[in-house]
């Protein structure tokens, strides 16, 4: 169960309405004359729920797949001293996200006693240097590794030809049988290419959800299993989820985040912001960035419109920074670059560690605001002069808050991210769950590799 008196992240745009951005800033005639388009919006995304459709936004209150997670995780906790998860984009980003929110930073560094669970390595690439690598690291441990294959089909090229190496490898070291125990498959629950070699092989496996793509099935069981072997408190996660769906369900535009950052994004577009920073004041929420430039990406970047009829060549560039070490890397183009990004700043009032900065060098001015105060507060106090500093220069900013970094808001987080994605679709008129874009990459791939179909040069 969550912890009592857990709050709820907060979406903040009051940074767009500032006074200092001047033509810049978001009206109340803005937001006013598309509140109703996106009252029903949400009003249509609710009733399509009940048909079948937005199959993600159940996945909190899948009970028995919360379960079925939970008791494999239990089942292979005292066995594995590593967890390989071998995917790749959506089965891969989420997985990272997990472990570096709501796991000890450096986690896989830690000795053995000191860690929630086995090790982690996500594997989404197909770098020979670094797969190589991640085998000799596991060397004499292979016996207790456990591979976590994860593809709804079993025919992403990346993932299958990372098993064939694993299973070739466990089968030569440890004998067909034992290789069977080391290899979990998340796949299609009743079909697929990978659903039948499990079948065949005899190995444990877990369902990717019917209706659920790669980049919106961190809560299912292709994120969660990775999180529930590692010690992170995955009811905790998705009653956070839950709690940010009775948020997102809101019809009432400014109560909504969800549909508040679609909208406020959208309506930027429309005056040449096409790219949308992400910015986290926090190493711990980085790599959710990287899953969000995913998310983002490849759900609204989109060639034609929802019907397929005509050609849009719509769609935001996320792009992904670090607070405060993007300060002195690319805050220097977003104040005084092309007036073409909207930025998106990630805080955190309350670290759960903090470190006091010495009173030393008293003698040494220029050094001597810094003792006394703690780094959470340097961190945050970075945070506020960049936002300062954007809104001097007419760029527009908006804040989303986190109270703590746990299990709960994180929770959040991932599921106001992926309502938000569908309203989107909705206002820039697209298919936010289809990705056609990236097909013709993977015929090509496939001739060049000699796959029996595609003798010819695939062209479209």
């Amino acid at each position: 169960m969550p912890a009592k008196n857990q709050k709820l992240i907060t979406l903040e745009i009051k940074s767009l309405q500032a006074k200092s951005l001047g033509p810049q800033a978001l009206t109340a005639k803005e937001l006013n004359e598309l509140a109703p388009r996106v009252k029903k919006m949400v009003q249509t995304i609710e009733r399509e729920r009940q048909l079948g459709r937005h199959r993600y936004r159940d996945l909190p209150y899948d009970k028995l797949m919360i379960r079925q997670v939970r008791e494999l995780a239990k089942f292979y906790r005292p066995k594995v001293n590593n967890l390989v998860v071998l995917g790749i984009g959506g089965s891969a980003l989420g997985n990272i996200a997990l472990q570096q929110a709501l796991n000890h930073p450096y986690y896989n560094l830690l000795d053995q006693q000191d860690r929630s669970g086995p090790r982690l390595f996500v594997m989404d690439n197909v770098d020979p240097t670094l797969f190589a690598g991640l085998l000799d690291l596991i060397g004499d441990d292979l016996p207790r590794t456990l591979f976590n294959v994860i593809s709804k089909s079993g025919e992403t090229a990346e993932t299958a030809s990372q098993y064939l190496i694993v299973r070739d490898l466990l089968i030569r070291k440890l004998g067909s049988k034992k290789a069977a125990g080391q290899i979990l498959a998340t796949t299609d629950a009743h079909s697929g290419t990978l659903r039948t070699i499990a079948q065949q092989e005899g190995y444990n496996t877990l369902p990717v959800p019917d209706g659920v793509g790669g980049r919106f099935s961190v809560l299912s069981a292709v994120g969660l299993f990775s999180a529930a072997l590692c010690g992170i408190d995955i009811e905790d996660l998705m009653h956070g989820a839950a709690a940010m769906d009775q948020q997102v369900k809101q019809t009432a535009l400014l109560h909504n985040p969800a549909a508040l950052f679609a909208a406020v994004n959208y309506l930027y577009y429309q005056r040449g912001r096409v790219m949308s920073v992400m910015m986290p004041y926090s190493n711990a929420l980085y790599s959710l960035a990287d899953w969000f430039r995913q998310l983002w990406a490849e759900s609204l970047g989109k060639r034609y419109d929802a019907a397929g009829t005509q050609e849009l060549f719509v769609g935001p560039t996320p792009i992904k920074a670090l607070g405060s070490t993007d300060q002195h890397s690319q805050v220097q183009l977003y104040r005084e670059g092309p007036q073409d990004k909207l930025i998106t700043l990630l805080e955190v009032d309350k670290f759960d560690r903090d470190i006091k900065i010495a009173k030393q060098l008293p003698k040494v001015k220029a050094l001597a605001y810094l003792g006394g105060a703690t780094l959470g507060q340097l961190l945050q106090a970075e945070k506020q002069g960049t936002e300062l500093a954007l809104l001097a220069s007419a760029r527009p900013c908006l804040t989303i808050r986190f109270p703590r970094l746990t299990p709960y808001t994180i929770g959040q987080f991932i599921y106001l991210m992926e309502a938000a994605t569908t309203i989107a679709g909705s206002l820039f008129n697209v298919n936010p769950y289809d990705q056609p874009g990236v097909e013709l990459g993977k015929k090509i791939t496939y001739h060049l590799m000699g796959k029996k179909g595609y003798e010819k040069m695939p062209r479209d």
